[in-house]
């Protein structure tokens, strides 16, 4: 089957995947973990989901920067911890 068929849209080239991956490993973290620790604050109180939401975005803003920067430290870590397949 051909790969491109599927999608209706182009692909990134394969050198963002450096960018890509931490945000949306960002975008998902942030969104749970802002989402717990509000309603774990606040409740489900009227103003929860603008409470969540500016959350969110601030909690979004630290932590994307971040893992742009810590994740190539945290290759080399689990480089350190996880064995490699024989070649």
């Amino acid at each position: 089957m051909n790969n491109r068929a599927s999608y209706p849209y182009r692909r990134l080239p394969l050198r963002y995947a450096g960018i890509v991956l931490p945000l949306l490993l960002s975008v998902v973290m942030t969104f749970v973990v802002s989402g717990i620790a509000t309603a774990r604050g606040i409740g489900l109180a009227p103003t929860f989901v603008s409470t969540w939401m500016s959350a969110w975005g601030l909690s979004w803003v630290v932590a994307f920067p971040t893992l742009l920067v810590v994740m190539p430290l945290v290759r080399r870590l689990v480089g350190l911890v996880v064995e490699t397949p024989a070649r």
